[in-house]
């Protein structure tokens, strides 16, 4: 895959992540009702958002997204937190069924789900929003088929680990 392709196709994902991003930055990690507020604003069956699946799932299959791999976990950089459009935020694409590496997550996480096939949860919760708080930690594990996320981080804070102590 050509370097080219592979940044033009994350512009196109940035560029459809406008609305998103408006959200997400306005998202307190820390606030318990963060996820159910991001759903109610931002469900899945809204064509916006479908329109956002349906190019995460192409540029997955086309190569450009999702383009390394670790144990089964298929995953790439959309944008660093100093990218036009997405500061403060990171933003990572993730295509796994089964669990991932365990991290912490130092200034929290807010993740994007989509289902793939099955009947898939992300740590236990169906497709759509999920948010971790500002030093959380877990294994995140998609049970039940297949799930296209996007991670968006602050500051592009993570620590890969085990759970301290």
């Amino acid at each position: 895959m050509e370097r080219a392709t592979i940044i033009e196709g994350r512009e196109q994902v940035i560029a459809a992540l406008a609305a998103v991003l408006e959200r997400v930055h306005a998202t307190d990690p820390s606030d318990p009702t963060a996820a159910a507020a991001l759903q109610a604003a931002l469900p899945l069956d809204a064509p916006a958002m479908q329109e956002l699946a349906a190019l995460v799932r192409r540029g997955i299959d086309e190569g450009w997204l999702c383009e390394r791999e670790a144990n089964g976990v298929r995953f790439s950089r959309v944008a660093r937190p100093d990218h036009a459009g997405t500061t403060p935020f990171s933003i990572d694409a993730v295509h796994m069924s089964g669990p991932g590496p365990g991290h912490t997550h130092p200034e929290g996480e807010i993740d994007l789900c989509f289902p793939v096939s099955g009947d898939p949860t992300f740590d236990g919760n169906p497709p759509g929003w999920v948010v971790y708080p500002p030093g959380s930690w877990h294994v995140p594990t998609v049970a039940g088929g297949t799930m296209d996320i996007l991670y968006f981080l602050p500051q592009g804070a993570i620590q890969f680990g085990p759970r301290p102590s």
